[in-house]
């Protein structure tokens, strides 16, 4: 269960706004007006742990995928986003992707995120895509893929230090 409220925080952290531009800002440049206004608003309930700006932008078939590989739904995520002690303190994104068609796109990157989850604090690093669907007229999200990243510099730093280490004896 840690993990599923794990992918929220993540979830709730991908796109985070703050009133200035910076690596926590998606970059939204080069879709359509309509998208960009939409997952501008996601970021802003994401980061306000806005449930009611949340239920209007998630698909009510909406899912998402942690790292643990379990399904949570659009109830279970509003849950857990939206749950006392549970709050984004930062985000850097970096890696960005973005692809749209018409009724339909992919954004997605890279996150590193500090915050809380039910009190305690948690640092996170992992890769993200948020499918949209354009459904009414309206723009909403409909599947969140969350996996945590490893930092590959960690190993190898270890295996040098025992190596190193292993010649001194």
């Amino acid at each position: 269960m840690l993990t599923i409220k794990w992918g929220a925080l993540v979830c709730g952290a991908l796109i985070t706004v703050c009133a200035h531009a910076g690596q926590e800002v998606g970059d939204y440049s080069g879709l359509p007006k309509d998208l960009a206004d939409a997952a501008t608003a996601y970021d802003l309930a994401q980061f306000r742990s806005d449930r009611r700006e949340l239920e209007r932008l998630l698909a009510d078939d909406y899912v998402l995928v942690g790292s643990d590989g379990r399904n949570q739904t659009k109830a279970e995520y509003l849950a857990d986003a939206t749950a006392p002690g549970s709050k984004t303190l930062s985000v850097a994104i970096t890696r960005q992707i973005k692809r749209a068609w018409p009724n339909g796109a992919v954004l997605g990157g890279m996150v590193d995120a500090k915050g809380l989850s039910h009190g305690k604090q948690t640092t996170t690093r992992a890769r993200f895509v948020d499918i949209w669907a354009k459904r009414d007229g309206r723009w909403q999200v409909i599947f969140t893929q969350v996996n945590k990243v490893r930092d590959a510099v960690l190993p190898a730093l270890s295996r040098h230090l025992t190596a190193a280490q292993d010649r001194r004896t």
